[in-house]
């Protein structure tokens, strides 16, 4: 395809209003989605939250039709915090998973794909989505990385606020997986990719959405994701959500940070050299004497009886909350209103 028909028309700041809910989906095409350098790669992550917040309004109301539940307010304002603290960093550092990329790209790549090939839109797209699988297997399996992750699954409710639950410092490993793209996809393609990689899973986080037939086969669905924040199964009966040994708190800081503090305690009463690299590199369910990934025979019992977490406040006060946390959000807008790619992912 020539050079002309894959450049995105007009200023590529702006997305229509179908390209925003496309992109939650991963269905943009590549003759609009494709550019030639850094500068012209949309910031779609950061013009995703009108659309986040349309979907969140729109669950809650089907959710209220279907007899769903409709989550909690304190559990729903820690997911969102979090997802805000998690972008935070971007406003004073550019992203660490594109400045390797690009360390890699100038110095090691082995031969260079075109940028406005169809083919190579679509190689990046399966080759972002095999790199964040390994990625998120990993997560799950160095408890270095668990630390990190496990702020996206301390939800004991599932719903489209719970995809917002991130980490602020699960990047700081995630870049890694993706570097032996840099071999041979040019940067301004991946930096799109990885994008909408991060965007289609905030669809996947509902109750709304049951089974999908024939796309169970081949995509990662709501179905499957409920059950991966739940008891590893098919779905086949009611999924109890949370961390198997919960926290049993809202404060942002927390949710973020106790399983480092927990591993710190364990690195240090943990005996022998070997083991206490083990504490950091193995499972989260590893001591001593375990298996790399501890025993299965620990993992607390689901009885479906368990009660989440949480805090007796009165309805005027979760309004208050709520409104001053509307608030927030949009001084949160105004701060990225005018930051684009180029500043988040280039510039020093």
């Amino acid at each position: 395809m020539a050079e002309a028909q894959m450049v995105a028309p007009g200023d590529p700041k702006n997305i229509s209003l179908s390209q925003g809910f496309r992109m939650l989906f991963y269905v943009m095409k590549p003759n609009e989605s494709s550019f030639p350098n850094l500068e012209e790669v949309p910031e779609y992550v950061e013009q995703a939250t009108p659309f986040f917040i349309s979907l969140i309004v729109l669950e809650l109301a089907l959710s209220w039709l279907k007899g769903k539940p409709r989550g909690r307010v304190d559990d729903a304002l820690t997911s969102i915090s979090a997802g805000i603290l998690y972008r935070l960093p971007s406003l004073f550092f550019r992203s660490i998973e594109l400045s390797s990329y690009i360390y890699v790209w100038e110095n090691y790549r082995l031969f260079h794909l075109p940028w406005d090939s169809p083919w190579t839109w679509y190689l990046t797209f399966l080759g972002v989505d095999l790199c964040y699988y390994w990625f998120h297997r990993m997560a799950h399996e160095v408890n270095i990385m668990w630390a990190a992750h496990q702020t996206h699954h301390s939800s004991e409710d599932y719903n489209l606020t719970t995809a917002l639950r991130q980490s602020v410092f699960q990047i700081y490993t995630s870049w890694i997986f993706y570097c032996p793209l840099a071999l041979f996809i040019p940067p301004p393609v991946f930096a799109v990719h990885i994008q909408f990689n991060l965007l289609y899973q905030f669809w996947i986080h509902t109750q709304i959405i049951d089974n999908l037939g024939p796309l169970e086969l081949i995509l990662n669905t709501p179905s499957h994701h409920r059950v991966h924040h739940g008891t590893f199964e098919a779905e086949s009966e009611k999924v109890t959500y949370g961390l198997t040994h919960p926290i049993n708190t809202f404060e942002p800081f927390k949710v973020q940070f106790h399983h480092l503090y927990y591993m710190w305690t364990t690195f240090w009463i943990t005996p022998g050299f070997w083991n206490k690299l083990s504490v950091i590199f193995k499972g989260p369910g590893w001591s001593p004497g375990k298996p790399r990934l501890g025993l299965s025979e620990e993992i607390p019992e689901v009885t479906g009886k368990e009660v989440p977490y949480g805090t007796r406040v009165s309805g005027s006060l979760q309004l208050y909350v709520v409104v001053h946390f509307v608030l927030l959000l949009g001084f949160y807008e105004d701060t990225f209103a005018d930051k684009g790619v180029s500043n988040s992912l280039v510039s020093s």
